[in-house]
């Protein structure tokens, strides 16, 4: 029962709401009164301490895709950046998340071999085909809080209502990615002069702000508590407004990417910006920040998709989607706060109590969460040999960033 002191650190507790620098005691993660018992001694002069965060969007790839991913790698990947919670859509291949018996042991796996718990969130229709609700009662049963199609399109909007209903009598969330496949057929990138230029087919911001807009409605008419993941457009952020506005129990959320890149990125054909949906302008990344800001958008998440490098080693449009992002969140998260978008604490809370919130675990994060030791100034470059995630797919590769976590207390 070793205690560790942290000099002079900069304490951002989002739960006590307190940004302070102190000298504070932690045993096995958590903090403790000042004690004589002390085995270590650290000097936190300039660094950040803070909780360990909780992902909403991440795929780890296992079962079925350990060619891109394990709960081994990824779930090292993610403890080692300061993510003890991570939440994973229920579209594995093969999908086992319409199966409530099968989710205990997967969550069981991703302790033992990566280290993080794991929650999943169960299918809403049977084999995410579309057409038959999922036995939610037994994905319940099984854990699951939260049901989602994931980007699998429904076969007609009936199916859609009753699903919603299902999940509204058993109180479970339903999560949508939101796109109208009529609208984004088979359409790689943004709707604008890049995508133009390179002959790319495109997505209109049209196929998520369409897709929105009819669930808020069905939303309302069954009364189900909603979750919108992955925002990609401004529009979008002026619906979610609306519907807070009239009280309609939604959230959302937003990919740490987003909200820093651009369609430009794709400029050359470039696969590592190839990303579900789609990287947008840069006019939708500054609505999306102010969305964030005035808590329209609830939290920010990590879209972590690690993939193979042959995954990303075709014509644009045949590569895979997808970025590494667990790399990389501390860094990104640090430079909304250096471009003075929000204060450190301000950021802490979007990355760790919001999403908490979001997933309905506020009093199991607080209990397991521990904390993480960060130093905002240290310059690294990105690089496949640092990275942890078994994914190497980000357009960061060999660039410079600040940020990353030197140390973690868990319980």
């Amino acid at each position: 029962m070793s205690i560790v002191k942290i000099e002079n650190v900069r304490v951002l507790d989002p739960i006590a709401k307190t940004d302070r620098i102190e000298t504070i005691f932690l045993q096995n993660g958590t903090r403790v009164d000042a004690s004589d018992d002390v085995e270590r001694t650290i000097n936190g002069q300039g660094k950040w301490l803070m909780p360990t965060m909780v992902d909403l969007c991440a795929r780890l790839r296992e079962p079925g895709q350990q060619q891109h991913g394990t709960l081994k790698s990824e779930g090292r990947a993610a403890r080692h950046n300061g993510i003890l919670h991570v939440i994973t859509p229920p579209d594995s291949k093969p999908i086992v998340q319409d199966n409530g018996s099968l989710i205990h042991g997967l969550q069981e796996k991703a302790m033992l071999d990566g280290g993080i718990y794991l929650h999943i969130i169960g299918a809403q229709t049977q084999g995410l085909n579309g057409k038959q609700p999922a036995n939610m009662a037994g994905l319940r049963k099984g854990g699951c809080t939260a049901v989602s199609n994931a980007h699998a399109p429904f076969e007609n909007d009936d199916v859609v209502i009753r699903t919603l209903e299902y999940a509204a009598g058993l109180d479970m969330t339903v999560v949508f990615y939101a796109e109208e496949p009529q609208i984004a057929k088979d359409g790689c990138a943004h709707e604008g002069f890049v995508a133009s230029r390179q002959g790319l087919p495109m997505i209109p911001v049209m196929a998520e702000t369409v897709a929105i807009a009819k669930y808020l409605l069905m939303i309302e008419a069954t009364g189900v508590r909603a979750h919108f993941g992955l925002l990609s457009c401004g529009a979008s952020v002026e619906l979610i407004q609306i519907a807070k506005a009239k009280g309609l129990p939604v959230t959302a959320d937003v990919a740490m990417h987003q909200l820093h890149l651009t369609d430009q990125l794709t400029d050359g054909f470039n696969s590592l910006a190839h990303v579900r949906p789609p990287l947008r302008s840069a006019q939708d990344k500054e609505l999306l920040r102010q969305g964030l800001k005035t808590g329209i958008i609830d939290a920010i998440c990590t879209h972590h998709e690690p993939l193979s490098g042959s995954a990303k080693m075709a014509p644009f449009a045949e590569t895979l989607p997808g970025i590494s992002a667990f790399d990389t969140y501390i860094p990104f998260g640090i430079q909304l706060v250096k471009e003075g978008l929000f204060s450190p604490l301000e950021w802490v809370e979007k990355v760790t109590l919001e999403p908490a919130r979001v997933a309905n675990m506020v009093k199991r994060w607080q209990s397991e969460s521990g904390w993480v030791l960060v130093d905002p100034e240290l310059e690294w470059t990105v690089s496949k040999e640092n990275m942890l995630s078994k994914g190497k797919n980000t357009p960061l590769i060999q660039q410079k960033v600040q940020g990353k976590v030197v140390e973690i207390f868990l319980p």
